[in-house]
């Protein structure tokens, strides 16, 4: 029989996993990407010939990855040089206010008692013991199940798993449980802000949440040449077992023929048939018509309120000085409920927001100053306003103003010129992934409900499968290497099921498969 032939389309971690694992079972594969160069998400900026990543920058669970190269005979070490941190996160209130947060509980347990008492210290512990619990439960009956229900769910468990089930606490905010650990607010808001990694409100998305202290804890790597390495690795291991690349390649439509996927036409006006396409792209992009009338009916429709959140990046070279910044440092601002309200509620930028840097030169000990200028990151929770030409330019620069600011009242000082600054706002994250207004992380989590309301890798549409931090499990870089891989399984699945019906010859002259 002829070989199937596969599209991807996009080639973000979600796309390249997908095209990986497809390419490996012998089919053949194209990948379409829009962009330049392959990564999605997981992009890098040039700033004076020097790249930064400026989209994930933490390498957590690692086992999707070792499991997906295992199962085309690689080997993930083989390909990338990964760092163990031992020191998570720096994290900082004001000059005075500081605390490290380790991969090691027994260290991260022993600096909370120093800085809030020995009380918040034992708070952790159960906290550490409830994130495990809950991830324990919800890797095989979530992560690793294509789109489950609640229904599903409860059947996995069985009556002996209920219990469990019912302690992954569903009906509660993230920043309402977190109070039952900790009374210092500087902890829940350290905690609160594993939400943010799903582009949520603490105050808003489940308690289940967590579970993100136990991955965190279970490893987080820096990958040697930056995380773009990841996506680099995915295409060669594809492209060496056949997966072919066409970069610069925009889809303008899915081909729709006989109730089912037939190809794909590309904005040059060149068409490539196929027998199946893999989406990497967010679903609301489908949904909203930009891969043509017939395909938008295969996702239901999302709402705008509905979306995650977006960002303000500041890609740049500075010279830093004045705070011991390590590889992830997370400065707070006073107020984390009036900077989700403004957000959230009232689609504005915070007016006093915490910002993330990365600093790319930097590992996780005191002491190792990198030369200077170094290369940072830095980020500020936005609204996914950028199709409605929101924020605007002087907004842009009043955040850029209030961000730097709250560095410096922590004691980081920044030389840096606008000559060697990219800024990206929720608009420019727009038109990087169209029909998003910048969201980052797809939809929003908030409400019980909301983590089975992502689509799943089957559409309404047979033939069309969807990969991407969009669609179940969720963001991130492991979530979208697993969705990758749960696409390209259900797609092998069906194909299968295809070839073992055979043609029959019906009454009338009609052949059927």
């Amino acid at each position: 029989m002829r070989t199937p032939r596969v599209a991807v389309i996009g080639a973000g971690i979600g796309g390249l996993s997908a095209a990986l694992l497809l390419a490996a079972r012998g089919l053949d594969v194209t990948v379409l990407e829009r962009a330049p160069e392959v990564g999605g998400k997981m992009r890098e900026v040039v700033v004076a010939g020097r790249p930064i990543d400026s989209g994930p920058t933490v390498f957590t669970m690692r086992w999707v990855f070792d499991e997906i190269l295992e199962s085309v005979g690689a080997r993930l070490e083989d390909h990338l040089v990964l760092h163990p941190l031992a020191v998570l996160a720096r994290h900082a209130w004001s000059e005075a206010e500081r605390l490290d947060l380790f991969a090691d509980i027994d260290a991260s347990a022993d600096a909370i008692g120093t800085f809030a008492g020995a009380h918040e210290a034992r708070g952790y512990r159960a906290f550490c013991d409830r994130a495990q619990r809950i991830y324990a439960t919800l890797e095989p009956a979530f992560i690793r199940t294509p789109r489950p229900t609640p229904v599903s769910l409860a059947l996995s468990a069985g009556l002996g798993g209920l219990g469990a089930l019912w302690g992954v606490s569903p009906f509660a905010t993230l920043w309402g449980a977190l109070g039952g650990h900790f009374a210092d607010p500087r902890l829940r808001q350290l905690f609160g802000r594993y939400a943010t990694y799903c582009g949520c409100s603490p105050f808003l998305a489940p308690a289940t949440l967590m579970l993100i202290a136990h991955v965190e804890q279970s490893g987080v790597w820096t990958v040697e040449g930056g995380m773009h390495r990841i996506a680099r690795v995915l295409r060669d291991l594809a492209t060496a077992r056949g997966a072919q690349f066409r970069l610069n390649a925009t889809v303008a439509e899915i081909l729709v023929r006989g109730g089912r996927t037939a190809g794909l036409r590309l904005a040059d006006g060149d068409t490539i048939a196929c027998d199946a396409v893999v989406l990497n792209a967010d679903a609301a992009a489908l949904a909203q018509g930009l891969f043509g009338a017939e395909a938008a009916r295969a996702v239901p429709a999302m709402r705008r309120e509905d979306r995650s959140l977006s960002a303000i990046t500041w890609s740049l070279l500075a010279e830093a000085e004045g705070f011991p910044l390590l590889r992830h440092t997370v400065f707070f601002g006073r107020d984390y409920a009036a900077e989700f309200d403004a957000v959230f509620r009232h689609g504005r930028l915070p007016g006093d927001p915490t910002v993330y840097v990365c600093a790319q030169d930097r590992g996780d000990e005191d002491g190792a100053t990198p030369a200077q200028p170094e290369r940072l990151l830095c980020l500020v929770n936005a609204p996914p306003r950028g199709d409605q030409g929101q924020p605007h330019a002087e907004e842009v620069a009043a955040c850029e103003t209030r961000a730097f600011e709250v560095m410096a009242r922590c004691g980081l000082r920044l030389r840096r010129s606008a000559e060697t600054t990219v800024v990206t706002t929720p608009a420019g994250f727009e038109r990087l992934f169209p029909a998003t207004g910048g969201a980052l992380y797809g939809r929003t989590v908030h409400g019980w409900q909301a983590s089975f309301q992502r689509p799943g890798a089957t559409t309404r549409l047979p033939g069309l499968y969807l990969a991407g931090g969009s669609v179940h499990p969720g963001a991130g870089v492991p979530m979208a290497a697993m969705s990758g891989r749960l696409a390209a399984e259900r797609l092998i699945a069906d194909l299968a099921s295809t070839r073992r019906s055979h043609a029959t010859a019906m009454p009338g002259g009609t052949s059927t498969g």
